[in-house]
């Protein structure tokens, strides 16, 4: 073996030894938030912490310099394969990011987050921001000292996006939230001010746990979620979470009183679970494994949620299950009523709760209020005026409760600020993805309808989720639709569908 190849086969032997760190940490992740006893939950935070600055030491460490070093001088670099040459570029680019901050800042940050997540579905629980404050505080100060040290853009606030989505700006978002909100306003207007409002009674009556559990199983499971390779779980918020293509974990959150929350949260997560469950296996145990970027994961999340899941198609193959599993609440219900309540549009509190088409509206608060506090414009101390200002603003709702309103997210707790504006993009992706799609499969409606989603999930895989990270979002953009980012297809899906369904 050539000195290159060997140094480059050390190489992926040590980044699989971090990414070992990252999945144990993931685990205990996991497991603080769906099973782990109230009582021992600060003491997992101290597990997690410390096994995610050991990850963290490894990632920066002098031998991490060293191979990085090596193997980009160009001689090298060269005789790497494409795999290994872009486990050393995402390599670099988080070496890059990590030396920069000082283990024990880093260490901090890490405990204060893992604290705070605690914390913050307290306050939720007792609807007191007060308590949450001094953490989001804290948070915020320490988001701001990493910027300095990785060196702010002419926006700050592109610096934190861009380790989401990256090659994405201020500039850019704010020229698409621009169009979606143009479109987005007036339309939502028009729907309030008609009389075509869906009865959704029947979503509201009661459905058991159990019951529902059972309906998502098979509905997750016949759209091409493997259960030999991942599961279904609760949580207090809805995620996924995956420690390589074979094991994938999905959480949901029932409401016995209303049948739409688990059975979409569940599909959208699953969206999700296909992605990584699909990655070229070839990536497990190293970063390639993962999605390129939070909004092309999010952009199959949305897909799966709304543009298959919401879909009159697809009800057209699962609404008799749904009626065999719920004979009280749906043997008397029409489909078309069915597809209608499902598609109900009305501005309200909850993020995760809304309409596929007031959804955008809710990012755009977030992303003003965090490009504020990144800016230094918004103190912490204001987010609970702010925010029901801008809902009022965007969604004309008066917000009653900080649990309904500030608070409702876990996403802060995290740490995760550049985040929110990933949504979104997940939608226009979805979008551009979707007609892209129906070209090499202009029988698409039929599949949904035939319950056979194996052509789709085909196209999927070969096109998109195969690459992991092997593709940047632009490149893969370029790849599978041959353009840039553009949100016009998101505009004329949602004008068409809606204006349907409302007869406008």
């Amino acid at each position: 073996m050539s000195t290159i190849n060997q140094l480059a086969a050390d190489f992926i032997t040590f980044s699989k030894k971090i990414q070992a760190y990252n999945n144990a940490t993931a685990v205990l992740y996991w497991d603080l938030r769906t099973k782990a006893p109230k009582k021992g939950m600060d003491a997992r935070s101290e597990v997690i912490s410390t096994l995610s600055t050991e990850a963290f030491k490894l990632s920066t460490s002098d031998q991490m310099e060293d191979f990085l070093q090596r193997l980009t001088e160009e001689q090298a670099y060269k005789q790497l394969d494409a795999v290994t040459q872009k486990l050393v570029e995402e390599s670099k680019k988080d070496f890059d990011l990590n030396k920069k901050i000082p283990t024990d800042r880093y260490q901090e940050y890490v405990l204060v987050t893992s604290q705070a997540e605690n914390l913050w579905e307290e306050a939720r629980e007792k609807n007191d921001f007060s308590l949450f404050r001094p953490y989001l505080e804290k948070i915020v100060k320490m988001k701001l000292e990493f910027i300095d040290y990785w060196g702010a853009k002419p926006d700050k606030y592109d610096t934190l996006l861009d380790q989401y989505e990256p090659g994405m700006t201020v500039k850019q978002l704010d020229q698409i939230f621009t169009l979606l909100r143009d479109k987005t306003v007036p339309l939502v207007h028009a729907i309030n001010e008609s009389n075509r409002r869906p009865n959704i009674s029947f979503m509201e009556k009661h459905f058991a746990k159990a019951d529902q559990a059972a309906f998502n199983q098979l509905v997750l499971q016949k759209i091409g979620f493997d259960f030999q390779a991942g599961r279904l779980d609760t949580s207090t918020h809805p995620f996924c979470i995956h420690f390589g293509s074979t094991d994938v974990r999905l959480t949901t959150r029932y409401d016995e009183q209303d049948f739409r929350y688990a059975l979409w949260s569940s599909i959208h997560e699953a969206g999700h679970g296909m992605y990584e469950q699909n990655v070229n296996a070839a990536y497990n145990g190293l970063l390639l494994s993962n999605g390129t970027s939070m909004g092309v994961h999010e952009s199959q999340s949305r897909f799966w949620e709304n543009m298959v899941g919401r879909s009159l198609p697809f009800w057209e193959h699962f609404y008799p299950a749904a009626q065999q599993a719920f004979p009280e609440q749906f043997a008397d219900v029409a489909l078309q009523d069915f597809y209608r309540a499902a598609n109900l549009v009305e501005p309200s509190f909850i993020r995760t709760e809304s309409d596929e088409l007031t959804y955008n509206l809710h990012i755009m608060v977030r992303y003003e209020i965090e490009k504020g506090l990144i800016n230094e414009t918004i103190e912490v101390g204001e987010l609970p005026q702010i925010w029901n200002e801008k809902m009022k603003e965007y969604l004309g709702v008066d917000v009653p409760s900080d649990d309904l309103g500030v608070l409702q997210d876990v996403h802060w707790s995290s740490g995760l600020m550049g985040y929110f504006p990933t949504y979104s993009l997940g939608n226009v992706y979805a979008a551009q993805f979707t007609h892209a799609m129906k070209k090499q499969l202009p029988n698409f409606d039929d599949l949904l309808r035939a319950g056979d989603f194996a052509p789709i999930n085909q196209w999927l895989r070969e096109n998109i989720h195969q690459f992991g990270k092997m593709k940047s979002p632009q490149e893969l953009l370029q790849h599978v639709t041959g353009e840039k980012v553009n949100a016009s297809y998101l505009v004329h899906y949602l004008e068409t569908k809606y204006k349907d369904l409302y007869q406008l």
